[in-house]
């Protein structure tokens, strides 16, 4: 797929994402010369600054991310890509004055607007970029970059789609959830699709459940007022783990176009069993974190941090329990939890297979008869393992677990960052790892039941100390053998 030159517009471009994610991210795809000839980036931002000025803030921003591959020379020729638009987002003669810079002919006419800008926001920037006639694909195509959140709950995310439907067509709107443009991610499909011997045993017979896990050793920063209004569920659970458990659970494809793929993953998130309210205790689970050590560094607990009311029940660790009542996977227990200020910054996707149905061992000195799990590492390591079960060396008929390693990149060969990708996807017109808004939709009804919920309870909320790896949450777990898991080495119980 050729990508064509285009102008990124990116609204927000002096913020906290541009800084430390847009910026690098452009510079390294023109670092590996996949910028087409004559693309053009322009910022907008409220701050006076000049030509200048914005170079040499992107040159820190750049630098402060490729440190010892800076290249001066080709940040040079990126350099000659970027341009400054003073302008405050909420006045019409921002918009004004875009329209007039964009209608210079050293832009590019196929334009991309990246809304690295808050929620509450996108529907007014939409609303005056449309009456500019700034989305009328006269000379070249539109394309709009939506960051998550996708709305508060499923009535706000429908008004949202409400909102943004009434300006754009839905090929035009690119829903970005990072998580899917992560290599390994993207090595899920390949893993599952590509190595026939796997298939299978990739079904209910075999596998006794799966886990998704996202963990963050680090607080909530200085996002006190965003995180208190959202939570671990809407930040975390909601899109990027739903989003990893639908790549695990579908079916095949019919082919790796867009379509064809979102297809199979709504069809997975239509296939969850509903959350009753009255099953919410059964299957859901929230903690907060308390006073703990991290990394040996005594840590405040998340009433103290700040912009936190004293009072909040807002939940920092969220684990639940889902079902997908189809033919591959009816029974098998999916496990999903992530968390702030937990052990070890990690997100996995582990997924224990059943016991052998016979114990031939049962009357020798086998202590360790784990059962077989297959490990996908997300982040920070990125691994594909397999565990089994095999005879120690020597006269005893002793076992251990040994893990077969098939790990995504060799030493030798960079990460690429998730937004390389999907900045270049962009350009291409591949929507594949973008959000349709049925998969929007169908994540919020399955959290919705569990938001409302716990709205409603707000007298209490469980502890765990921070460094820990959360609260007592085992009730959710369908038999006693079945535990979290925490490493991505094998463990002998």
């Amino acid at each position: 797929m050729n990508a064509e030159p285009c102008t990124y517009v990116i609204f927000g471009a002096t913020g906290n994402l541009s800084r430390i994610k847009l910026m690098p991210a452009l510079y390294h795809l023109d670092v590996a010369d996949r910028l087409p000839e004559g693309t053009r980036v322009l910022a907008i931002g409220r701050r006076p600054w000049d030509q200048q000025k914005w170079l040499d803030e992107v040159r820190d921003m750049v630098k402060a991310k490729a440190k010892d591959d800076f290249d001066e020379a080709i940040f040079q020729r990126f350099s000659g890509r970027l341009y400054y638009h003073q302008g405050d987002i909420s006045q019409t003669d921002c918009y004004t004055l875009l329209a007039d810079t964009l209608a210079k002919k050293e832009f590019p006419q196929n334009i991309a607007f990246y809304l690295s800008i808050s929620p509450a926001d996108f529907g007014p920037v939409m609303s005056m970029l449309s009456d500019k006639h700034l989305f009328t694909e006269d000379s070249g195509w539109r394309r709009v970059i939506i960051e998550k959140p996708f709305g508060y709950d499923l009535d706000s995310a429908e008004a949202l789609q409400k909102r943004i439907s009434h300006y754009l067509d839905e090929e035009q709107v690119y829903r970005i959830d990072h998580y899917l443009g992560k290599g390994m991610v993207q090595n899920v499909l390949v893993f599952r699709f590509a190595n026939v011997m796997l298939e299978p045993l990739w079904n209910r017979n075999y596998i006794d459940h799966i886990q998704i896990t996202h963990s963050e050793s680090i607080g909530i920063d200085s996002r006190g007022d965003y995180y208190n209004s959202a939570g671990a569920l809407r930040d975390m659970l909601q899109s990027h783990l739903l989003q990893l458990l639908t790549l695990v659970a579908m079916e095949p494809p019919v082919s790796m176009d867009a379509e064809s793929l979102r297809d199979e993953k709504v069809k997975v998130l239509k296939s969850i069993r509903p959350i009753p309210k009255e099953a919410v205790h059964a299957q859901a689970f929230r903690g907060q974190y308390a006073k703990g050590q991290v990394n040996g560094e005594k840590v405040n607990g998340y009433l103290e941090e700040a912009n936190i009311p004293p009072n909040s029940t807002t939940e920092t660790y969220a684990s639940m329990k889902l079902y997908i009542d189809n033919w591959r996977w009816r029974g098998v227990p999916i496990y999903m939890r992530t968390g702030k200020r937990l052990a070890k910054a990690q997100s996995s996707i582990s997924i224990c297979f059943r016991h052998p149905p016979l114990q031939f061992f049962r009357d020798t000195k086998v202590q360790c008869m784990n059962p077989n799990w297959v490990l996908l590492g997300i982040q920070p390591e990125e691994c594909i393992r397999i565990e089994m079960t095999v005879k120690e060396p020597g006269l005893e008929m002793s076992t251990r677990t040994s893990s077969l390693d098939a790990s995504f990149r060799n030493h030798d060969e960079k990460a690429i960052d998730a937004y390389e990708d999907l900045l270049l996807d962009v350009l291409k017109g591949d929507r594949s790892l973008f959000l349709r808004f049925d998969e929007v939709e169908y994540a919020w009804r399955i959290v919705d039941p569990i938001l409302q919920t716990w709205a409603i309870e707000r007298d209490f909320i469980a502890t765990y100390p921070a460094g820990s790896w959360g609260p007592e949450d085992s009730r959710l777990f369908d038999k006693d053998s079945q535990a979290w898991r925490s490493s991505l080495t094998p463990e002998c119980k």
